[in-house]
């Protein structure tokens, strides 16, 4: 061992036991430092990324079960449409016209679009009292014939009054005589009176449902409280 050593490190260490042991010890130390420094640099092999394919559409995420604080709704059923088109209105036409009945007009048509619709009225029929020009209004009847009206509810002669009729005393049969008023009118005024005691005056017959200003200046000298 003493041999092999450098000259330098036999006259540098004096070849001590202790140095001996301390030079092998560095020796060791340096190569095992070495090895690791070796191995640690070494070139390792890299795979390459996988190729993701463009335009693919991740998976829909599942819906979430319905719970009790939110329950799944269901369709309901269908909605039925009105009975009566917009912009169209139902009239009843009766009394002395070709074809009585219940007919659709346009909305804003007059009384002598009903009886033209109604086929015309019959000869000899008396239309002082009528007013032909009068706008109608959905739900309304138009009852043709005598001196303010012709026939009552029932399709029946109904004696025409002397004078203005009772607003107040009238039945609905008397009342469905007045031009423009038909059963479901002559129930309303019938229903004003008995909810406000009677009435005071005429003029307290516009605040009937269903009376405006053109059917009211139709009615005031007709009727009386």
């Amino acid at each position: 061992m003493r041999e092999r050593l450098p000259l330098w490190v036999q006259l540098r260490c004096g070849l001590e036991p202790r140095a001996l042991a301390a030079l092998a010890v560095v020796l060791v130390a340096a190569a095992v430092f070495a090895a690791q420094h070796f191995w640690v640099g070494r070139p390792e092999t890299v795979r390459a990324p996988e190729l993701v394919e463009q335009g693919a559409a991740a998976p829909a995420p599942a819906p979430a079960p319905a719970t009790d604080s939110e329950p799944e709704l269901s369709p309901g059923p269908p909605v039925p449409s009105a009975a009566v088109p917009s912009g169209r209105i139902i009239i009843d036409v009766s009394g002395k016209v070709r074809r009585p009945g219940v007919l659709q007009l346009p909305a804003g048509s007059r009384v002598a679009d009903a009886l033209h619709a109604a086929g015309g009225v019959k000869p000899g029929t008396d239309l002082t009292a009528l007013n032909r020009a009068r706008v109608l209004v959905d739900g309304e009847q138009v009852v043709v014939g005598g001196s303010i009206g012709g026939t009552g509810a029932a399709g029946g002669p109904v004696a025409q009054p002397a004078g203005p009729v009772s607003l107040n005393a009238a039945t609905a049969e008397q009342l469905d005589t007045l031009p423009g008023v038909g059963p479901v009118l002559a129930q309303h005024i019938i229903d004003y009176r008995t909810q406000h005691g009677g009435f005071r005056s005429v003029d307290e017959l516009r605040e009937v449902n269903g009376i405006g200003d053109r059917r009211f200046a139709d009615l005031q000298n007709l009727v009386r409280p």
